[in-house]
């Protein structure tokens, strides 16, 4: 059952869901790579800068669509009972996080992820939709442990069930709240792989940009 033609389509759908932030400090971040997408609309529909909050999935040795936990560059984040019911042995979740480490480290430098200040700024957070919600958790909680005032996690598409952790969502917008929910992927009719290029180029042509929110025109040099 399609709801969205792409991503695109997602995130204007989900910018009219947010359009109070119109107008205020807050700057989008979008999750790389598909999720700088649906970003990259709701900066566009609301005049607000854009940039990546890049975290990464850590997926169960033996089924790496399973995310058994996440990690962004100052946070890490496990499920207990992922490992409690056997997805992951010890050693099996330390050999995928070697891997992704040297992604995230990639990503960030590739996105300029690193460079935007939002100490006391409103962080929207958003992807193009959430399965387990491990990676929008600890992009929330990256955020929030770099000084975001207010953290909004906003997605067109998610589990009717899923509730987002407290202590790092102040508040929760998606419009989409769906009870038959396999994979994110079913509420597209085009889901294609998102590439580096393009992420690059949605970041570059967002309006004011990555060097707008961080206050410092030499950003992307």
């Amino acid at each position: 059952m399609a709801i969205f033609a792409d991503r695109a389509d997602a995130g204007r759908v989900l910018a009219a869901a947010l359009e109070r932030w119109r107008g205020t400090d807050a700057i989008v971040f979008g999750i790389p790579r598909g999720g700088v997408v649906v970003a990259a609309e709701v900066a566009r529909v609301l005049s607000l800068p854009l940039a990546a909050v890049v975290v990464r999935k850590l997926g169960a040795a033996h089924h790496e669509e399973f995310a058994v936990g996440a990690i962004a560059e100052d946070v890490r984040f496990i499920s207990p009972e992922a490992v409690r019911t056997g997805f992951t042995t010890p050693d099996e979740l330390a050999a995928v996080e070697q891997r992704e480490r040297e992604e995230l480290a990639r990503r960030t430098r590739l996105f300029g992820a690193s460079a935007i200040d939002v100490s006391g700024r409103t962080a929207l957070v958003v992807d193009d939709g959430i399965a387990t919600g491990a990676t929008a958790t600890v992009a929330c909680r990256s955020l929030r442990a770099r000084g975001a005032s207010t953290i909004v996690l906003a997605v067109p598409v998610a589990p009717v069930d899923f509730s987002p952790e407290q202590e790092a969502v102040d508040e929760y917008v998606c419009p989409n709240r769906v009870r038959d929910f396999w994979a994110v992927g079913q509420f597209f009719r085009d889901f294609r792989q998102t590439t580096d290029d393009e992420v690059i180029r949605l970041l570059a042509a967002s309006s004011g940009g990555a060097e707008a929110a961080a206050g410092d025109t030499t950003a992307g040099a």
